[in-house]
């Protein structure tokens, strides 16, 4: 799990198993994060469409939640402007090919989990220096 800000560089990343499903990483993630400032508003995929974590984003952090409707929802939540937002997601994607720039990042040499997040920590450093040094 990673957090980008605007220009899509990391805030926060978060390592953990394939099987929890993306909502319940949220929190853990924000945890992790690498300022002490929270973001106000998150973008997701439909994976994020939640009443729960919407609830609990805006109750504990006061962050807006912004993703498009799964197909299944009965009561639409999200309309046109946050929305057009949502087209602004492609620079996590972004980040994530930043990310795979780093070869024992991409094959998962690592094993251990706690590894493999300093070699994640060590890349987003890397991504950081260099949009700094420009």
């Amino acid at each position: 799990m990673a957090i980008s800000d605007g220009h899509g560089l990391p805030l926060a990343v978060h390592v953990a198993s394939a099987s929890p499903g993306e909502t319940t990483l949220v929190t853990a993630t924000l945890a992790q994060r690498f300022l002490r400032a929270l973001p106000t508003r998150l973008i997701g995929d439909r994976g994020y469409d939640s009443d729960p974590l919407d609830r609990l984003l805006w109750r504990q952090y006061g962050i807006e939640m912004i993703a498009p409707n799964r197909s299944n929802r009965r009561t639409r939540t999200q309309d046109g402007r946050p929305l057009r937002r949502y087209r602004r997601r492609w620079k996590i994607e972004r980040l994530f090919a930043w990310f795979h720039n780093s070869r024992r990042i991409v094959t998962r040499w690592e094993r251990d989990p706690d590894n493999f997040l300093g070699m994640i920590h060590l890349a987003s450093a890397v991504i950081l220096l260099r949009a700094f040094m420009r």
